[in-house]
């Protein structure tokens, strides 16, 4: 019940969220920056992340937050949080700043190390993906709500892989078992990519570089509850807070969970690089 009760006033929080970023995206007036890592930041990031904390106090104001426009507390004040919201205002701040419209807010509730329920909002298209333990997954584009699952891969048929418009194909496809015939969809942000896994668009997304445990906590339980998962490069599970940083290795959103995906990825390692 508690976390059925919840999923409701996050939808509302995660579609206010995106349609303030739209607003400012279609107006054109915002800043845009670069964090200390790199990575890009505009002021629609922070004034969707103000937007989303002020509904989380009201409705949960016992619950910590975590968000990646916020300072992130040592690992010593935080361990021992039963649940938490982590949160990513804006997921595809360089779709918003390239104008692709590909960007999506993300929002999820970690108990106990693991996401329960995960909200996902894409403000172009008026669509929410959303998922809660045990509920299954949903896709809803204005009233129209529907359960979505992964697809099961056939053998023999090309390996239908979401992949970034500005991402290189050549490491994706190095990742590939050589009697692979790979499929390639291009699409924007890491939220809406591995949406697309689990509504079946998709048989994989495999990451490579630098994210957080932002950019993968909604999309965990949407894809769980889908039929998939995801693991790391190494096909072992994810963790979330559990060390200083939030940085995650590289990872892959898999469909059908009993799928052989090893007879058709290689494993390779990769170190976590996010500040």
């Amino acid at each position: 019940m508690f976390l059925s009760r919840l999923i409701e006033p996050v939808k509302q929080t995660a579609q206010r969220a995106g349609e303030a970023l739209w607003s400012i995206y279609q107006s054109g007036d915002y800043q845009h920056e670069q964090k200390p890592d790199a990575s890009p930041v505009t002021s629609a990031d922070l004034a969707a992340n103000s937007l989303i904390l002020h509904a989380l106090a009201e409705f949960s104001p016992d619950i910590p937050v975590v968000s990646e426009e916020m300072h992130l507390l040592p690992l010593k004040q935080r361990q021992d949080w039963p649940r938490y919201w982590l949160i990513d205002p804006m997921d595809g701040t360089q779709e918003f700043v390239a104008r692709s419209g590909d960007f999506a807010v993300s929002i999820a509730l970690v108990e106990h190390g693991w996401p329960v329920l995960g909200v996902i909002y894409w403000p172009k298209e008026h669509t929410w993906y959303y998922a809660s333990r045990g509920h299954g997954a949903f896709k809803q584009q204005g009233s129209l709500i529907k359960r979505i699952q992964v697809r099961q891969h056939q053998t023999g048929q090309p390996l239908r892989i979401a992949v970034s418009r500005r991402q290189p194909l050549a490491p994706i496809q190095h990742l590939l078992n050589e009697q692979v015939q790979p499929e390639f969809v291009a699409l924007g942000s890491c939220s809406l990519k591995s949406c697309l896994v689990a509504e079946g668009g998709a048989d994989c997304y495999l990451r490579l570089g630098p994210t957080g445990e932002w950019d993968t906590a909604a999309v965990q339980i949407i894809v769980e509850e889908a039929g998939g998962k995801i693991l790391d490069s190494q096909f072992m599970p994810l963790s979330y807070n559990q060390r200083e940083t939030l940085a995650n290795p590289d990872f892959m959103v898999l469909g059908r969970a009993e799928q052989p995906w090893q007879s058709l990825i290689r494993a390779h390692s990769a170190t976590r690089t996010l500040t």
